[in-house]
């Protein structure tokens, strides 16, 4: 599990071969990776480490999926992800970063940010929620807060994800037609959607102004949405600097004896079974 080889493994000719990755190509890398983060979470908590990981970038760019494929094999007890609604009315009163502070990591912990303090970057100053003057002077001192936060150890990690324009087409007339995807077409998005320009011209003045040595940020196109996250994975792998925990040496215990317990005669209310018994 050596440093320079484990996020960066040699491939197979066919499963990096121009086309569609292969669903079974795509699993053994993912399992692979999702073995390597339960290492790093491992890690953290021995270490106290603290990782804050921000998502930004366009819609149905892949960022929720991303996420879950990061977080599904792992504790949300030590990584936890962070999706803000809407502030509300007592939000909005408040300093502008004053409800991201709460979120950030405590030691042992990896915070995921699904969108960030970077809304006033992109949705607020495209869709007309904060005027000019505030997205101008956001941008004028969001370094210098990232440099407080990374000086205090936070290792700051910050993703804005890319898609086409005709693959976002594509992705947001199949969630028109999926009713398990419906859900994620908001008005908002519907909105959006019209001023891909807008979001260009907000996405470009943000990585003029924000991209730091202490927290520079990293461009993945997405319209390959498997190659995209195995990458995404890999990459945020080879920027924690973690190492293998030692494995415990684990033995499960003898259970105790019966001593006269038998399962009792109860009226319990079992669950339907069309798709068969088990047992």
């Amino acid at each position: 599990m050596g440093k320079k080889d484990k996020h960066h493994p040699k491939t197979k000719k066919q499963d990096v071969a121009d086309g569609p990755m292969k669903r079974s190509a795509y699993e053994r890398e993912m399992r692979r990776l999702h073995g390597e983060l339960v290492a790093m979470q491992e890690w953290v908590k021995a270490t106290g480490a603290k990782v804050c990981v921000l998502f930004e970038g366009r819609d149905t760019a892949g960022k929720g999926g991303t996420i879950r494929r990061i977080t599904e094999r792992v504790s949300p007890r030590v990584f936890r992800v962070v999706a803000l609604p809407t502030p509300t009315e007592r939000e909005r009163t408040q300093m502008y970063a004053q409800r991201y502070i709460s979120r950030l990591p405590s030691g042992g912990e990896v915070v995921i940010f699904d969108r960030s303090w970077y809304n006033r970057a992109g949705v607020e100053r495209v869709m007309g929620f904060c005027t000019p003057e505030e997205t101008d002077r956001f941008l004028e001192i969001v370094p210098t807060w990232e440099k407080a936060m990374t000086d205090s150890g936070i290792l700051l990690i910050k993703y804005w994800l890319e898609v086409s324009a005709d693959e976002q087409t594509r992705r947001l007339e199949s969630r028109i037609h999926d009713p398990r995807k419906i859900w994620k077409l908001s008005d908002m998005d519907l909105k959006s959607y019209s001023r891909w320009h807008d979001y260009s011209r907000a996405r470009d003045a943000m990585l003029a102004t924000t991209d730091t040595a202490w927290a520079p940020w990293y461009i993945a196109h997405t319209d390959d949405k498997k190659r995209a996250r195995l990458n995404i994975i890999s990459h945020l792998l080879s920027q924690v600097p973690y190492e293998p925990i030692k494995p415990r040496d684990i033995k499960l215990p003898k259970r105790q004896a019966a001593n006269g317990y038998t399962t009792p005669d109860l009226p319990l209310h079992y669950i339907p079974t069309p798709y068969g018994e088990v047992r």
